[in-house]
């Protein structure tokens, strides 16, 4: 039997999702520095794929838990799925890893930055979103938020543009392509079965070109100790599986312009996190870039007011 269409939870509402979508933001902002930990545990895609598995597997758990079964497809659904699965899990990867080794920390946060705005340009082409002066502008704010907490690193500084760059704009684009179709898939599949189902398709594309790739995946490679293992679960099950099922649900109820606006707080949440937990210095500069994205996050995602007849 096809799962039914979805329908909205009580507790679906818009400002409930936002809250649930700053933590998953909160959790990618701690992720980010336990993926940087990781990449001297393993190679690069193997570690995608490792990620992704475990994913997979927490949500697979979960689907058996709430759903006593696995969902079944039809074969335009199945289809569907798979597209998003490449978009949004096996290309995204892909070309964030590679591109990570070809630009700078610094380009990648700006350019990862950019999703926001691709995502409104995708909702407004394909949904007929407005585009209002004030969504811009609050896109621009977080935009310039983020570019103060990213550009007040020391050291930090921009290189010019290269093939690593154009990856990373990339995996940009396929990831709001993704989106743009999970919203679409909203309308006629819950968020659990949905998102089981494009983990399922982008995992096994991806571990099939890990195991083909040419980084070796030995049991020294796979097993490095129990606290890279710790480190891997937390970023499977925390941050990609219970993440993107948050981030799935959010746009299935507040579209996916809206809720990409709220990636914007990743880098925020993980200069807080470095702050506390490496003791990084706070300067005035990350003050600012948490004011303009908090702005930017209003201002993004208030609904359009209502005309008066």
């Amino acid at each position: 039997m096809n799962p039914a269409p979805a329908a909205r939870a009580p507790d679906a509402t818009p400002a409930a999702v936002q809250a649930w979508l700053l933590l998953a933001m909160l959790v990618w902002g701690v992720n980010v520095s336990a993926v940087k930990v990781l990449t001297g545990f393993f190679d690069t895609l193997p570690l995608a794929a490792l990620r992704m598995a475990v994913a997979c597997l927490a949500l697979s758990a979960i689907v058996l838990w709430r759903r006593g079964g696995v969902p079944v497809f039809g074969m335009r659904r199945l289809a569907a799925l798979a597209g998003c699965g490449f978009l949004m899990v096996y290309a995204n990867q892909i070309l964030f890893a590679l591109g990570l080794q070809r630009s700078t920390a610094t380009n990648g946060a700006l350019i990862m930055a950019l999703s926001p705005l691709v995502s409104a340009l995708m909702a407004a082409l394909v949904f007929r979103e407005a585009l209002t002066a004030r969504r811009l502008f609050g896109v621009a704010l977080g935009f310039a938020g983020v570019a103060a907490v990213v550009l007040s690193h020391p050291g930090a500084s921009l290189s010019s543009a290269g093939l690593g760059d154009l990856m990373l704009a990339l995996s940009v684009v396929s990831f709001a392509v993704g989106g743009v179709g999970v919203q679409r898939l909203a309308r006629q599949i819950d968020p659990l079965s949905m998102s089981w189902g494009i983990y399922v398709m982008g995992t096994a594309m991806l571990v099939l070109h890990a195991l083909l790739g040419p980084s070796p995946l030995g049991a020294a490679q796979i097993f490095p100790g129990a606290w890279p293992w710790a480190l891997v679960l937390f970023s499977g099950v925390a941050a990609t599986a219970a993440g993107n099922l948050i981030w799935n649900r959010a746009i299935s109820v507040i579209g996916v312009a809206r809720t990409a606006v709220f990636l914007y707080w990743v880098p925020v949440f993980g200069v807080g996190v470095a702050a506390l937990l490496l003791g990084e210095v706070l300067t005035w500069w990350h003050l600012l870039g948490f004011a303009a994205v908090m702005s930017g996050t209003w201002l993004g995602t208030r609904s359009p007011a209502a005309t008066v007849p």
